[in-house]
């Protein structure tokens, strides 16, 4: 109604300058042009921010609160297949495994809210050992299976471990000759208990093998350590085990530098769970293929949690993610949801073309932990054959999902966008100045609400840095938001590339070039010019078969459909990404790899 009026009176005070003969300067009318103009806007102006409130209300129940419900409701229905250590787990059963690993760690001597490392592939005793943590008060440390010696000790080190548990050995790594050469005291020491100068604060080593090695406690040891009593005062603490306290720490993934440590709570953890569980339309026969790591907010959360809330079974294919196995254990167990990251997909897609199995009961896909093409999008729906594909869209800072598909949403909705805003979570778009821009414009994405972090554990100045005092946190993502409630990522901010004063964000161009027929997977990274500051490289892996493609290709499959000063300059043809083991690319390596290249033209 306001613009109406603007407008008429922007027609009016035309008319009554010529009406008397007033006179004014193409300047001074340009200027009450630009006025009048300015105030139209400024009334069309529509904030970008959204507080989606949802249908459920948010529950105040620690991890081991909402163990015990799910026990109580699922009963006898399937919690967990370990299809590579062949054993298996009623939601009733579990929790009586669970509370023995909590009983053995308390009886060892921790207390609680200390710090129980976890570096372990997808073995069934990663599971146990958190669900363990959480009922007795300690909180869980998810370590990447994949370091090495400088990385775990860094880890072990950074947030103060009191105890690890571990498998003896995992692929080519030993992990017990790993742990003895960052603390050479472990073959001396007594009854299990370490002390050593390097990592002060590590007590206990407990390692899932069935022979005794120096120094350690066997996982077996660990569960026959408690008597039944000891295990009913696990029951009983649980309404000591405060919903706000930490559950868990994650790691930031490394990508770009030493990882931080984000501490969550059982509130984070109980509540995030839920409501990812009932955007994916989780229940009681959902079975769940596992292909992510479990120690990455993707398991422990939108896998583990949102499972457990909602009775559903997760299926481990493979103790580390493997395309076969994981088509193998979706059609031996009837799985009919998918868990994965887009690496993992184009990777289950290219087995699938070869296999060609009968996945009858696969119904869903579930996407995250990086961005998604979306001719990836179309090649899960055609070639797996599944009936929907949603995505989840979130970070280790916010416990995991912030932006999430919903029941329902048209092909454009799922294809160009990340999903809509999540229950009880707050959103909003700013520009480089902290000013909140209009809808459907670009800015940084900030996130208020429930699921954000407690804070960096013991890093005060990155929190703030990451958290404001108005407790907003700021997520790094070049984002817009849409008046509807979804979102679209253009970009991360720090990856945003500045040729000759361009701005560029690589997934853009990412996704136009995954179109391209040969081409199976994209990444685009910056690297030094001289003349324009920064030029594009694109990293492309073909599909099987197909040999090198040219710069001209790539040239002339651009031309007319992107911008000039979008075309990479450099093309390199690679056989497969460096990747982390959340499944996420690590552009710093594919840095290396253009240098490498670079010197030898």
């Amino acid at each position: 109604m306001l613009k109406k009026k603007l407008q008429a009176i922007s027609r009016l005070v035309s008319k009554r300058i010529l009406a008397n003969n007033v006179h004014l300067s193409g300047s001074q009318l340009r200027c009450l042009s630009t006025q009048i103009q300015a105030a139209v806007k400024a009334h069309d102006f529509h904030p970008a921010h959204l507080h989606y409130i949802g249908k459920h209300p948010l529950v105040y129940r620690s991890v081991g609160q909402e163990l015990e419900r799910a026990a109580a409701e699922y009963g006898n229905t399937e919690s967990i297949v370990s299809c590579h250590e062949q054993k298996r787990y009623t939601f009733r059963g579990l929790i009586e495994d669970v509370d023995r690993i909590a009983a053995g760690l308390l009886k060892l001597g921790l207390q609680q809210g200390d710090h129980v490392g976890i570096w372990a592939p997808n073995n069934m005793h990663w599971y146990l050992t958190m669900l363990g943590a959480a009922r007795a008060g300690l909180v869980s440390v998810g370590i990447n299976p994949a370091f090495q010696g400088p990385e775990v000790e860094y880890c072990l080190k950074k947030v103060k471990v009191k105890a690890i548990i571990m498998p003896e050995s995992f692929k080519t790594q030993n992990y017990y000759e790993i742990i003895k050469g960052i603390c050479p005291e472990l073959p001396d020491s007594v009854d299990g208990c370490i002390k050593s100068a390097n990592l002060p604060h590590l007590k206990y080593v407990v390692v899932d093998t069935p022979q005794k090695l120096k120094g350690t406690v066997t996982l077996n040891e660990l569960l026959d350590l408690s008597n039944s009593a000891d295990r009913d005062e696990i029951a009983k603490l649980q309404r000591h085990v405060v919903p706000d306290s930490s559950c868990n720490i994650q790691f930031t993934s490394g990508t770009t530098g030493q990882p931080k440590a984000a501490v969550i709570s059982h509130y984070n953890f109980v509540n995030n769970g839920i409501h990812i569980g009932n955007r994916n339309q989780l229940d009681n026969n959902s079975r769940i293929c596992v292909q992510v790591p479990l120690f990455h907010a993707y398991g422990v959360v939108i896998t583990i949690m949102a499972a457990m809330s909602h009775g559903s079974a997760l299926i481990l294919p493979a103790a580390s993610f493997n395309p076969a196995d994981s088509l193998h254990a979706i059609v031996n167990e009837k799985c009919n949801v998918i868990h994965g990251t887009p690496t993992m997909y184009v990777d289950l897609i290219k087995k699938q073309r070869e296999l060609n199995l009968p996945l009858k009961t696969a119904k869903m896909a579930i996407t995250g932990g990086a961005p998604c093409s979306p001719q990836l999008f179309l090649d899960i729906k055609n070639v797996l054959g599944l009936e929907h594909v949603r995505t989840v869209f979130g970070m280790t800072e916010t416990t995991a999902v912030i932006f999430q598909s919903r029941p329902g949403d048209s092909k454009e909705q799922i294809l160009n966008t990340v999903g809509h805003l999540q229950d009880h979570v707050e959103a909003k778009v700013i520009d480089a100045e902290g000013k909140t821009v209009a809808f459907g414009e670009r800015g940084e994405l900030c996130v208020r609400g429930y699921a954000t972090m407690l804070g960096y554990y013991e890093d005060e100045e990155k929190t703030k840095e990451t958290i404001g005092r108005d407790k907003w946190l700021r997520t790094g993502d070049q984002f817009i938001l849409q008046e509807d409630g979804y979102g679209r990522i253009v970009g991360r901010l720090k990856e945003m590339i500045i040729r000759g004063g361009e701005n560029i964000f690589p997934k853009e161009i990412e996704d136009f070039l995954n179109t391209h027929p040969d081409i199976c997977e994209t990444h685009v990274i910056g690297v030094p010019c001289e003349r324009m500051g920064e030029e594009l490289c694109a990293f492309v892996r073909l599909h099987d078969g197909l040999p090198k493609i040219s710069h001209d290709d790539i040239k002339e499959f651009c031309k007319g459909k992107l911008a000039h000063f979008k075309v990479p300059r450099y093309v390199i043809t690679v056989s497969d990404f460096p990747k982390t083991t959340s499944g996420k690319i690590q552009k710093f390596k594919l840095a290396e790899i253009y240098n490498k290249e670079h010197k030898t033209q």
